[in-house]
């Protein structure tokens, strides 16, 4: 028989959520968004013929002190170029298991070197040369009417098949 806990062996992240958002002064409990409709459809091709593209919920900008002092960010949706990237993403007003994790290995939270051996070996079609970034926020209706749509824009732009979404 398997032992019982008293307790979750991992990291409840509706939790911390809740947690993070009551402690910003939100005055509602933070509510995960659903959909009665799932947004997703299967690809009309290959993916060994799909351009994938990758979204995060990291910060990038060149500018960027790896350092930077908390709150320092811009939290606007934004498309860069996957090479630039390859430094690591701005991450420390971010949220996780910190004491199980860590974001020095960027394939960890934006796999572009990975993506780009399955590219070489035919399993997908191309990486986009450009990832996007979408904050994280308390407001469904922004990321669902400004945020999302941005994204959605850009990967048209980019002729994306698929997209990866890679949350940290």
């Amino acid at each position: 028989m398997k032992d019982r806990r008293t307790h979750r062996s991992y990291v409840s992240y509706i939790d911390k959520s809740r947690e993070y958002y009551g402690a910003q002064g939100y005055p509602q409990a933070y509510q995960w968004s659903y959909n009665c409709d799932v947004p997703f459809t299967v690809p009309a091709k290959p993916m060994s013929e799909c351009r994938v593209g990758l979204v995060t919920t990291s910060f990038f900008d060149r500018s960027f002190d790896r350092d930077a002092v908390a709150g320092s960010t811009d939290k606007e949706p934004y498309a860069a170029k996957c090479d630039d990237a390859l430094g690591g993403l701005y991450n420390k007003d971010l949220f996780w298991a910190k004491d199980t994790t860590h974001t020095e290995d960027l394939d960890s939270y934006l796999p572009i070197n990975r993506l780009r051996e399955l590219e070489s070996r035919g399993v997908i079609g191309s990486l986009s040369k450009r990832f996007y970034g979408v904050p994280t926020d308390y407001s469904h209706r922004r990321t669902q009417k400004k945020d999302a749509p941005q994204i959605l824009k850009w990967m048209i732009e980019d002729e994306v098949d698929v997209a990866l979404l890679v949350p940290l």
